[in-house]
């Protein structure tokens, strides 16, 4: 099955209740062609009501940014003449049901539930890891399906996954706002190696860059079905592990708009990411498979350049997107 976007590209929705090996070959197909792919199962891995409750934390979420439009950060600097129009709140790694940082009062009481939600992020992360790699046709004696799981394990250490809490606040009505041009979220590309996104129902403004350089809305409430009525997770590739598999797996450019009512007032919009990354030490080097194999010379982990380290990667992409200079 597969959900059409309006100017026709189709987001494939594979269900992984019953993981096979050809889960894994459509969802290797899927993230080698599109980066997204929306993912089923029953709600067993995170439930509605689990996804219900963090939005009605993440509808607490007022942070001490200045009145909008007044945006900050920009995600497009070249094609936007003003920041993006949201704001957000990462949470980095929880250890036993506890934050690694000061949370904002509002957030305190819902700390535990907060972990709960990343813990489970990070399970579902690890069983479409690990369908990746049969999907790849990982060799046993290389590591088999458990190859992306050892080193995404946070019991080996630190990673740069979070969890972030997004906030869009309605266009005021008398905002000096162009369309196309002043965006909630510019253009952009995730870090890591997936992430899972979740969205309410009736706050669409997701896009995806297609070619030729053509932005494509993604639906934001797929459809369900008699067996499983709970909506599909949107799952999609990030930089690293695009690079990681030398461009295979295609890490799709998107970004957030407003929908056209937001000229009128429009709504606030809410959404939750959960950025997946491997144990900073990991090594990225070339995996060891044959669909892989057949790229090298490509701009990637197989293509001969010096092996980073995960943590290393992240900097890099940081400091490309903060322009960073020098050493950190």
């Amino acid at each position: 099955m597969s959900l059409s976007t309006e100017l026709g590209v189709q987001i494939p929705v594979i269900d992984i209740a019953n993981p096979t090996l050809k889960t894994g070959e459509e969802l290797v197909d899927a993230a080698a062609r599109y980066g997204f792919v929306f993912i089923r199962n029953q709600g067993s891995d995170i439930s509605p009501p689990e996804i219900d409750k963090t939005f009605e934390t993440v509808s607490t979420l007022r942070l001490d940014i200045p009145q909008f439009p007044k945006p900050r950060k920009t995600l497009d600097p070249k094609n936007q003449r003003r920041g993006d129009f949201k704001e957000a709140f990462n949470l980095g790694e929880f250890h036993g049901g506890k934050a690694q940082q000061p949370l904002p009062d509002v957030l305190i009481p819902h700390e535990a539930e907060l972990g709960h939600f990343t813990d489970r992020c990070h399970e579902l992360c690890m069983k479409i890891l690990r369908l990746f790699a049969l999907g790849l046709k990982i060799s046993p004696d290389d590591g088999g399906e458990d190859w992306f799981l050892s080193r995404h394990d946070t019991s080996r250490g630190p990673s740069g996954s979070i969890l972030r809490l997004l906030h869009y606040p309605a266009l005021l009505d008398d905002a000096d706002y162009i369309p196309d041009v002043d965006i909630r979220a510019g253009a952009h590309s995730d870090y890591g190696s997936i992430t899972l996104l979740f969205q309410l129902p009736g706050q669409p403004g997701l896009e995806i860059l297609t070619p030729p350089s053509t932005w494509s809305p993604v639906p934001v409430s797929p459809l369900t079905t008699a067996s499983d009525p709970s909506p599909p997770i949107l799952v999609n590739i990030g930089d690293l592990l695009s690079y990681w598999t030398n461009g295979l797996l295609k890490s799709t450019v998107h970004r957030v708009v407003f929908p056209p009512e937001a000229r009128r007032g429009g709504e606030d919009r809410y959404s939750v990411a959960y950025f997946c990354h491997p144990v900073n030490d990991t090594k990225l080097v070339p995996v060891p498979s044959e669909a892989i194999k057949g790229l090298i010379g490509g701009d990637g982990a197989a293509g001969g350049a010096d092996v980073m380290t995960a943590d290393e990667y992240l900097k890099s992409r940081l400091a490309a997107t903060y322009g960073w200079g020098g050493k950190k």
